[in-house]
C-alpha cells in the first residue's frame, strides 16, 4: 500500500544466484487465468498467486491474510501494512485487483513487479481507480511462495488517502465523503453540500450519469498535492479539483472530487456549493469529455452548470474579466489550455475560467441550452483536438471560429462593459 520497504533481509536458502532476467509482461488481472497455450512461467504465476491472496484478503476484510503476504522478516513493513489495512476498515471496497505490467527477476528468488492496483468503491464507482505501484518480492525456498519486501508508488504517482491516516467515512444521500484529519462535523457539512450539488448537476446536464459523487478531504493542501502527485504550490488557492484517477493511469477511471480544506473553508455556503457543483459537473460529463475538449469548454460548462439559475450578475460571476473589459483590455481570443494552469498567474487563471463561462453562457442564451449540450458532446466525440471545435461550431451552431470569437467578444462588452 504505502511506500514501504526495507533495504536488507536475512537470506534464506543459502547463496542467491546473481544472474538477472527480464520476464515477459503479464497482462492478466488478479484472479484471472491465462489460456493454457499462453500460460506464464512459474515465477510470474507464483507472484500472481501472492497478489491474488492480497486482493482476496482486502475483499474479505482479513487483515492477517493480507499481512501474511509480506516477508515475515520485514517486521517494519508488516507493521505498516497492518496499520494501513486498518485505515481501510470503513471504506466500502467492492473490488480490489492487481495487474502485473512488467516483471524483472533478480536471480532465482528476488523480483521487482510493476503493477496496476485497481479498486472500486461499492455503490459509487462504475469503473475502478487505477494506481501504479512497484513491489519488491522475495521467494522463500522453504515453501516456494513469494513475499513482499517493499511496496511503493510508481515514479510520478500519487499517494492514496488511506496512506495519510485513518479514513473517516460519511455517507450522504448522493455522496460519499472520505476524510483524514478532519472533524466529522466538517465532513458532514461537505456531504450535505455535495448532496445539493448532485441534483443541480442533473438539472444542468441531461445525459445519464451515476448521480452520485465521491469526495476526498485530506488533512492539508500538502496532502492534497500528494494525492495528485503534484507540488502543493499548484493548489494553494484552489478549493477543489476533480480527477478521474488518484495517482493512477486508468483509461476509464472513477472520478474523485478532492477538496483543499484550507481554501474551501474560506468560502461561504454559496461559494462552497458553486465549487462542489462545478466539480460534480466534471464527474457527470466525464463520458463526453475527451482529449478533444478544450479547457475553456470543459471548465466553462462546469461553471455554467454551477451558476445556472443562481441570482448572480455577470459582473459578480466574472469580476476579473469585467475589470479587464472595462479598462479596455478585451481578450482577442478564447482562453487557451495554458491559461488554465494552476501554477501560473492567478488573475490570468480567473479570467480564463470566467471567459469559458461566458462562452458557454453565450451559447445557452443565443442558441439555447439544447445546442450547448449538443455542442459539448460533438466536441468531445471528435477523433482528436484538431478540428474538433471548428467542426462542432459548423455542424451544431452554424458558425465559424472567427464568427464565434467576434460574437463572444461582443458578448463580453455587452455583459461586462
Amino acid at each position: 500500500m504505502a511506500d514501504q520497504g526495507r533495504t536488507a533481509r536475512r537470506a534464506r536458502g543459502g547463496r542467491r544466484r546473481a544472474a538477472g532476467a527480464v520476464l515477459a509482461a503479464l497482462l492478466c488481472a488478479a484472479a484471472c487465468t491465462a489460456p493454457a497455450d499462453e500460460a506464464p512461467d512459474t515465477t510470474a504465476r507464483d507472484i500472481r498467486a501472492t497478489l491474488d491472496r492480497r486482493a482476496a484478503a482486502v475483499l474479505h476484510h482479513d487483515e492477517d491474510a493480507y499481512v501474511a503476504t509480506v516477508d515475515p522478516d520485514a517486521t517494519a513493513l508488516r507493521g505498516a501494512q497492518r496499520k494501513e489495512f486498518g485505515r481501510l476498515a470503513d471504506v466500502p471496497i467492492g473490488a480490489w485487483t492487481y495487474r502485473v505490467t512488467e516483471l524483472a527477476a533478480h536471480g532465482a528468488d528476488r523480483a521487482t513487479a510493476d503493477v496496476t492496483l485497481g479498486y472500486r468503491i461499492e455503490g459509487y464507482d462504475s469503473a475502478p481507480v487505477s494506481v501504479d505501484r512497484v513491489l519488491d518480492l522475495e521467494r522463500d525456498p522453504a515453501d516456494g511462495r513469494w513475499y513482499l519486501t517493499a511496496d511503493r508508488a510508481a515514479d510520478g504517482g500519487g499517494r492514496q488517502l488511506w496512506e495519510q491516516g485513518d479514513v473517516e467515512v460519511v455517507r450522504g444521500a448522493s455522496s460519499l465523503v472520505l476524510g483524514v484529519g478532519r472533524t466529522r462535523g466538517e465532513l458532514k457539512g461537505i456531504a450535505a453540500t455535495a448532496d445539493l450539488a448532485v441534483p443541480d448537476v442533473s438539472a444542468a446536464w441531461p445525459e445519464h450519469w451515476a448521480g452520485r459523487v465521491v469526495v476526498l478531504v485530506p488533512r492539508t493542501v500538502t496532502d492534497m498535492a500528494q494525492l495528485l502527485g503534484s507540488p502543493a504550490s499548484n493548489y494553494r488557492g484552489i478549493a477543489a479539483v476533480t480527477t478521474g484517477e488518484t495517482g493512477g493511469s486508468g483509461k476509464t477511471p472513477a472520478d474523485r472530487v478532492i477538496v483543499n480544506p484550507e481554501a474551501y473553508a474560506l468560502l461561504g455556503s454559496f461559494g462552497q456549493r458553486v465549487v462542489l457543483t462545478h466539480e460534480t459537473t466534471h464527474v457527470a460529463t466525464r463520458a463526453d469529455t475527451s482529449a478533444a475538449t478544450p479547457s475553456w469548454l470543459s471548465e466553462g460548462f462546469a461553471d455554467w452548470a454551477a451558476y445556472r439559475d443562481r441570482e448572480r450578475t455577470a459582473t459578480e460571476i466574472a469580476p476579473e474579466l469585467g475589470d479587464a473589459v472595462r479598462r479596455g483590455d478585451l481578450p482577442a481570443a478564447l482562453p487557451t489550455d495554458e491559461d488554465f494552469g494552476f501554477a501560473g498567474d492567478p488573475d490570468r487563471l480567473a479570467r480564463a475560467y470566467e471567459g469559458g463561462w461566458m462562452a458557454c453562457e453565450l451559447i445557452a442564451e443565443q442558441w439555447g441550452e439544447a445546442k450547448l449540450y449538443a455542442f459539448y458532446r460533438a466536441v468531445g466525440g471528435h477523433a482528436g483536438r484538431d478540428g474538433a471545435v471548428e467542426q462542432a461550431l459548423h455542424e451544431v451552431l452554424g458558425a465559424t471560429p472567427e464568427d464565434f470569437t467576434v460574437r463572444w467578444r461582443d458578448y463580453l462588452e455587452s455583459r461586462l462593459g
